[in-house]
C-alpha cells in the first residue's frame, strides 16, 4: 500500500476519533453547564458578583470549546488537503 494513502486513511481515523470523543465532551459540557446554572439559579446565599463571575467562566469555556473544534476542523481540512495534493502529483518512474 502506498505510505500517501496509508497517511491519509491513518488521518481520516483520527479524525472521526476526534469527533467522536468531541461529541462525547460536548455533552458532558452542557449537562455540567446546566446543572451549574440551575445551581446558581437556586442558591440564594451567592452573591451577585459570584454568579456573574460563574457566568462569565462558563461562558469562556463555551467560547473556549468552540474554538477548539473550529481550530481542528480547520487544521483537519488542511492535512487532507496537503494528502489530495500529494496524491495526485505523479510518482516517478
Amino acid at each position: 500500500m502506498d505510505q500517501k494513502q496509508l497517511f491519509k486513511q491513518m488521518l481520516e481515523v483520527n479524525k472521526s476519533a476526534f469527533d467522536n470523543n468531541f461529541k462525547a465532551l460536548s455533552l458532558f459540557q452542557n449537562i455540567s453547564e446546566k446543572n451549574m446554572r440551575c445551581f446558581l439559579n437556586n442558591a440564594g446565599w451567592i452573591p451577585e458578583e459570584n454568579r456573574k463571575m460563574f457566568n462569565e467562566w462558563l461562558n469562556a469555556f463555551r467560547k473556549s470549546h468552540e474554538n477548539l473544534k473550529t481550530y481542528a476542523d480547520e487544521n483537519y481540512k488542511k492535512a487532507m488537503e496537503y494528502f489530495a495534493g500529494l496524491q495526485s502529483q505523479k510518482e516517478p518512474e
